[in-house]
């Protein structure tokens, strides 16, 4: 029976590099697949791994219609037994729709990958109309790690390296970018904005790691007493 699942994490914690290993083991095994993306941070039509994996893919628009995407490519004689659809946070709950039904009345297995929620911790629509429709959600593995160490599970925007909680919930940039907005200054210069991935404490308390390393060169403590984070594994404990 084919299935709509749902894999899922922060950023930096693989998901694209899942979806290019399982296109690959499916096509090792002889089964027709089609990749989808939308606004991979390699540019349009391409589904890209920050390991260095990088392939083409089609770009998912507004109006794209996956129940046509399938129906027409098979009418052509062409092989579709599964689809790897990454970026999903960026589709709408009408394409997840589609993607429901075409497992459900074409039997083909669609894998699902992307981000849970955006930088202001609410759910992107298409993720949440995937939680409520997938025969399986799957959480990676791998964790992504916030500056001090412990495991990511927010998803932070920063702009010139100072974290943000306004703005429209799709903005592209990458975690990659954390160098280039630490070097950002000066009158006129274009703000950089790009992703951190933060521990629920530092998210909540809005302590990037550029924001703590700037601390650290003045001398300054972190806006709290004991910091959990760096505390915990040091064989203390707090009273």
């Amino acid at each position: 029976m084919a299935e709509l699942v749902f894999f899922s994490g922060t950023m930096d914690c693989g998901k694209s590099t899942l979806a290019l290993q399982m296109d690959h083991n499916h096509r090792a095994r002889g089964r027709g697949g089609v990749r989808f993306s939308r606004n991979d941070r390699a540019g349009g039509s391409r589904i890209s791994s920050r390991l260095g994996l990088e392939t083409d893919a089609v770009e998912v628009m507004d109006g794209t219609d996956f129940w046509d995407e399938v129906v027409n490519r098979r009418t052509r004689g062409q092989r579709v037994d599964y689809l790897i659809c990454d970026e999903a946070q960026f589709y709408s709950p009408v394409q997840v729709e589609q993607l429901a039904r075409v497992v459900d009345e074409i039997d083909v297995d669609v894998f699902a990958f992307g981000i849970t929620a955006d930088f202001r911790t609410r759910l992107f629509p298409g993720s949440q109309r995937l939680i409520e429709l997938a025969d399986r959600v799957q959480v990676l593995q791998v964790e992504a790690l916030c500056w001090c160490g412990r495991r990511a599970t927010q998803n932070a925007r920063t702009v010139d390296g100072v974290m943000v909680m306004e703005g429209a919930q799709v903005v592209v940039g990458d975690v990659d970018m954390a160098g280039d907005q630490a070097a950002a200054g000066g009158e006129g210069h274009a703000p950089v904005v790009g992703y951190e991935t933060l521990c629920r404490r530092h998210y909540m308390r809005r302590v990037t790691a550029h924001g703590a390393n700037i601390m650290a060169q003045q001398d300054q403590l972190l806006p709290f007493e004991v910091d959990a984070c760096l505390w915990r594994g040091s064989g203390g404990t707090s009273g």
